[in-house]
């Protein structure tokens, strides 16, 4: 498989936007980033309340703070085997079936999170939980990336990235007055509501253009030769590439979001609900940058986009880490969540464009959802050296892995604006 086949040299016919069909299609690929978005925010609001609720929990149940942190790692590693699992699913009876499945899955396994009266009980559901998560992402990529038109690729994934930032917000805005009023078991009840409203939308959604041709081509039994992920030399590199990318950007976003309000709690005695304004913040910083960033990819490439970025997100967190007023915290937080979560989105565009229509999906969960599982360790790391050294070192340690993601981006090719394979 040559590099360009790995680009995707076969174009899908050029529509002229005045047409009927392109109008459709437009309304369309609104309709689906708009549920995609949706389903991908029910994530982030699952991840985060189980930031919040971690106090509640470990005290309710007696944990210690390496078994606390471990609850984040195992919902990851959960999203890994449901990523591969519905992600091969998808690429085979359909992206908008799939991704409902996923939502139902992970609303369920929430929702038994709340009757959990043990560690072991609350390991099993935290993972079963993360096998729907994991479906989320890549399949919600995949379904913006083939609806939306190729110039503005990287603006429709970010805006799906923007969907997890919705969820996050919403979740540091309520996790306190609900864990006030019915404890962290009414919180994980709440977090498997949401998830009925996704599925509503998802019903009336129809699969995009560019799987129906795939699977027309294959006699309705579309494979998923795994095997293209590694096909040749380039191919490889990409892949390898994409992987660190992605256990970067997880390593680092956990890392600083699950232990963010615990920072804020013991290093300067914020109060529950002022730990969860300021959190929200640097939420809010992470959505202004995840839109700024599919704005810079669409106009001047992925690689230039994802160096900015990166370095930024170096020189933010290692900035936040040595900060100690009220207002520099909450000014910080927002620069630092800018960079640091500002590339979520993009890795949606960049995979789409890498990866033919008969394994994006799978690519998108897989390589997602790997990086999610080293990611998972971040809280441990961050537990562990924070014991030792304190949170301000510990997070401020973190900005040394985004150098390690700038020279991994030597190695993925730029294919920004092709039309997808």
């Amino acid at each position: 498989m040559s590099d360009e086949t790995l680009a995707g040299s076969t174009a899908p016919p050029a529509t002229s936007e005045d047409t009927p069909a392109a109008k459709a299609t437009t309304r369309y690929a609104r309709k689906a980033v708009f549920a995609s978005s949706l389903g991908y925010a029910m994530d982030g609001f699952d991840l985060l309340i189980l930031g919040f609720a971690l106090s509640a929990i470990s005290g309710d149940l007696g944990l210690g703070g390496a078994e606390a942190g471990s609850l984040a790692t195992i919902t990851l590693i959960g999203a890994v085997v449901g990523g591969i699992a519905f992600g091969i699913l998808s690429d085979r009876i359909g992206r908008v079936k799939v991704l409902t499945y996923s939502v139902i899955f992970f609303a369920v396994f929430t929702g038994l999170t709340a009757i959990s009266t043990s560690y072991w009980e609350i390991a099993v559901f935290r993972f079963l939980a993360g096998v729907g998560i994991g479906g989320e992402f890549g399949i919600g990529m995949t379904l913006a990336a083939e609806a939306w038109p190729a110039k503005k690729r990287a603006r429709a994934t970010s805006l799906v990235g923007l969907g997890w930032q919705a969820g996050v917000l919403l979740a540091a805005l309520v996790s306190a007055p609900v864990l006030n009023a019915w404890g962290w078991r009414g919180l994980f009840l709440l977090g498997a509501f949401p998830a009925i409203v996704a599925i509503v939308f998802r019903s009336r959604l129809h699969e995009p253009e560019q799987f129906t041709r795939h699977r027309e081509l294959q006699q309705g039994k579309p494979k998923v030769p795994l095997k293209l992920l590694v096909a040749d030399g380039p191919t490889t590199r990409a892949t390898i590439g994409v992987l660190v990318l992605t256990s970067v950007q997880n390593f680092g976003y956990f890392g600083i979001m699950i232990w963010l309000p615990t920072y804020l709690s013991t290093q300067f005695g914020y109060s529950l609900t002022k730990s969860g304004v300021w959190t929200a913040v640097t939420v809010v910083g992470m959505g202004v940058g995840i839109l700024a960033f599919g704005e810079v990819a669409d106009k001047l490439g992925r690689r230039k986009a994802f160096w900015l970025f990166q370095a930024g997100a170096a020189l933010s967190v290692l900035g936040y880490s040595q900060l100690s007023s009220p207002w520099a915290l909450m000014v910080g937080g927002a620069i630092m969540g800018a960079f640091a979560n500002g590339m979520i989105g993009g890795y949606g565009a960049l995979m789409a464009e890498l990866y033919p229509t008969a394994i994006r999906s799978t690519a998108q969960n897989v390589l997602f959802n790997l990086g999610r599982a080293v990611g998972g360790f971040a809280p441990i790391v961050v537990a562990l050296v924070a014991a030792s050294y304190g949170f301000g070192f510990a997070i401020g340690v973190l900005s040394v892995i985004y150098l390690l993601d700038m020279v991994a981006m030597i190695f993925i090719p730029d294919r920004r604006a092709e039309q997808l394979a």
